[in-house]
């Protein structure tokens, strides 16, 4: 996944930034790495010459639109010191554009980064260096990388899920680790292993479960081919791999529980100068087994389709050029269990669905504003899991949002106004189109509201964001989220299932969930981030029997 043995080409640098990260860490600070020359670069639309390097401290990104807290400049994603893959334009920003998840100094995915510039002993400035690349041979085309990650994260909860939760006051705390080494075999070969293990404990905790709690297993273990074929690089991944080429806020990562989603399968994929391509067929990994090394595949659980982008080149928008991308898609689920379930007048019905998520997505940025908007149409059909009728499936959504950057300024803000719309769907129904729009593979958690209280199901959310990074190693968030139903005959749903209350609720308006973000980027390997919200309940749903509540979630993460 992500990074083979291969440099940056020359001249490839992209424009600025336009797949943006949604967090609130900076990703740059000065600079300490000289470059062997001086470089023509582009900062905030002016021209300078100087010398440029890859930032020696960078965020470890969120997946997300816009809002990157600073930018890196053209020059600097093609430094020397760069762990992007050989992508060109598609590193542009957080580098999620490739479709290997987003990377600062190091990536949601660690199988996507790229440590080949080590090689060159004059670029070893860090202690962890010596366990980034390891030359195997006298060469150095057969190396080694490791790579390592320990989170510790604990979130208290005042009334969990609107109140329908018990225990109340809940304190909740979870840690894993994410161990991992990369094998490349000269140029086109490399074999990626990573280890999971993971443990939770607490006051009044609830949901526990083999997400959060894993003994030691295997989460990624694949063999990856790359070469050039029809003039562009492009590579073949088989095994248990992770999978993020597709919007945050339709799948993801896993965040919340210990352990992420992962998949097993085939993916392959192809880049030329503007264009890429991606085709993948997955099953889910069966982690729900409680002993060593015993997590096989989930066959019940299917993920499969095809992603082209495409980055045209910088359009001129007044006095400032914006590079931008298009991706179109079409992502299939299969899936069954929980997850699959549709809506009745009372309760859920249970069954298997098939979704084909035909969709696009437009993003950019320029030195002054950066958007994202994209759709979503839903078909396929759900099956009931007793009589095995069909129905069919029409849904859809729509994810958006902009915002303004003041780049000169030292606070470096960034003000946005995000939007999004899920379908409903009429639940009374028995018979007839199925309308109720699932996103069942782990969203990105902070895309929507950091208490994931409410699932990306019959919403419709309008939320202002305000943030500012006044120090190179400080960024501080501001969301508001308004929430309705998209429609008033279908119920409210958590992540895995339907609200009920226990007094009728006939209104549309949800509430409104204030809340703040503060992220440190102590030194290279060292982040802590920090949520806290308080999800306020419309008249409607305490009338109903809903409560408001207060959530604080601290998340400390040690990476090499």
């Amino acid at each position: 996944m992500g990074a083979p043995a291969l440099a940056i080409p020359a001249g490839a640098a992209p424009a600025p930034s336009a797949e943006a990260a949604q967090t609130t860490v900076p990703t740059t600070v000065p600079t300490t790495v000289p470059t062997t020359a001086p470089v023509a670069i582009q900062h905030d639309g002016k021209q300078a010459t100087g010398p440029v390097a890859r930032p020696p401290i960078q965020t470890f990104p969120h997946a997300g639109p816009v809002g990157q807290p600073r930018r890196l400049t053209p020059a600097q994603l093609a430094a020397p010191t760069s762990t992007h893959g050989p992508w060109g334009v598609f590193n542009a920003g957080n580098g999620e554009s490739a479709g290997f998840g987003p990377i600062g100094r190091y990536g949601v995915n660690p199988a996507a980064e790229n440590w080949q510039y080590l090689r060159n002993p004059r670029l070893h400035d860090d202690p962890f260096d010596a366990l980034k690349f390891i030359p195997l041979n006298r060469s150095g085309t057969i190396w080694l990388t490791f790579s390592g990650e320990t989170r510790v994260r604990n979130w208290f909860e005042q009334r969990p899920n609107l109140g329908t939760r018990s225990p109340n006051d809940s304190g909740r705390m979870s840690i894993r680790n994410l161990y991992g080494a990369d094998l490349h075999l000269g140029a086109h070969v490399r074999l990626f292993t990573q280890l999971i293990n993971a443990d939770s404990a607490g006051w009044s905790a609830y949901g526990y479960n083999t997400t959060y709690r894993k003994r030691l297993d295997v989460q990624q273990a694949f063999l990856e081919l790359t070469g050039r074929v029809a003039g562009a690089h492009a590579g073949f991944i088989f095994g248990r791999q992770q999978f993020l080429d597709a919007p945050s806020y339709i799948l993801y990562a896993r965040e919340t529980p210990s352990v992420p989603l992962s998949w097993n399968g085939f993916r392959t994929y192809a880049f030329w100068p503007r264009i890429r391509i991606d085709a993948y067929d997955f099953v889910q990994t069966n982690d729900s087994y409680t002993s060593m090394f015993r997590d096989t595949e989930n066959y019940q659980n299917r993920l499969y389709g095809f992603n082209t982008t495409w980055a045209p080149g910088p359009i001129a928008v007044g006095r400032e050029r914006m590079q931008s991308f298009l991706d179109l898609f079409y992502i299939g689920y299969k899936l069954a269990g929980s997850a699959a379930a549709i809506p009745t007048a009372t309760k859920s019905a249970s069954g298997s669905t098939t979704r084909n998520n035909f969709g696009f997505r437009w993003h950019g940025s320029a030195p002054s504003f950066e958007f994202s908007v994209g759709g979503v149409w839903q078909g396929g059909t759900f099956n009931y899991a007793t009589t095995n009728r069909a129905r069919d499936v029409s849904a859809f959504a729509v994810n958006s949002i902009i915002g303004y950057r003041h780049t000169p300024s030292p606070l470096h803000p960034f003000m946005g106004v995000q939007a999004d719309i899920y379908s409903g769907g009429d639940a009374a129904p028995t018979r007839g189109t199925v309308g109720t729009y699932i996103a069942p593979y782990s969203p990105q958690t902070n895309y929507l509201d950091t208490t994931t209280y409410i699932a990306p199901s019959n919403l419709v959310s309008l939320s202002p964001v305000l943030r500012i990074t006044p120090r190179d190693y400080v960024s501080f968030q501001l969301k508001a989220p308004f929430m309705w139903r998209e429609d008033t005959n279908a119920p409210i749903f958590t992540s895995s299932a339907r609200y009920t209350f226990p007094r009728p609720y006939n209104g549309g308006f949800i509430g409104v969930v204030p809340q703040a973000a503060l992220s440190l980027q102590l030194n290279r390997h060292l982040n802590w981030t920090q949520y806290v919200a308080r999800f306020v309940t419309s008249n409607g749903l305490k009338a109903a029997g809903a409560s408001d509540g207060t959530y604080y979630q601290s998340n400390f993460v040690f990476r090499f």
